[in-house]
């Protein structure tokens, strides 16, 4: 009995904002894993997830950010804002209205947190940081754009797409 407890304890206690995909995503599996590392700098591991490790912009998927240093969340919102523009995004009041939006929901994380961006069925992007719920931009444009950061073919960073979509 107390094997089994222990056991109970550890699936509860792992990857608590893994679950938070659970219900989103139909038959989870990680497509690829990577990490950005800037200069000498470890920034975070990216983690894609999509049903049955398919990843499709059809059907949702969740991309999850383990973060390897201290940011804020105003910074991490900022940036994903330059590069939605670096990618052609050119509507300056959208990427505004984005940028308040994005940084309401980020907080700033620790190293060691995650932050997991949920594309729905609904095209509409939720964020949970570690296994708490913090925020909906409910904007299909918005979720396009976004999750292009890292999935486009036009990502400022191709070999972690690569890596994240799995191909060699």
């Amino acid at each position: 009995m107390r094997y089994i407890f222990i056991v109970f304890i550890l699936l509860f206690s792992q990857g608590a904002d893994a679950k938070a995909y659970v219900k989103y995503i139909e038959a989870p599996q990680t497509v690829g894993k990577t990490r950005l590392e800037v200069l000498f700098w470890d920034i975070y591991d990216a983690e894609l997830i999509a049903p049955s490790g398919d990843w499709s912009t059809e059907k949702p998927f969740a991309l999850r950010l383990t973060y390897l240093r201290d940011f804020e969340g105003k910074d991490i919102a900022s940036r994903s804002v330059d590069e939605m523009r670096e990618l052609g995004m050119q509507d300056e009041r959208k990427l505004a209205k984005w940028f308040q939006q994005m940084q309401r929901i980020f907080p700033d994380v620790k190293e060691g947190n995650s932050i997991t961006g949920i594309y729905n069925e609904s095209q509409h992007s939720v964020f949970y940081f570690d296994d708490e719920k913090v925020g909906v931009v409910e904007d299909p444009e918005f979720s396009k754009w976004f999750f292009d950061i890292w999935l486009s073919e036009q990502s400022s960073e191709p070999k972690m797409r690569k890596q994240l979509l799995g191909i060699k």
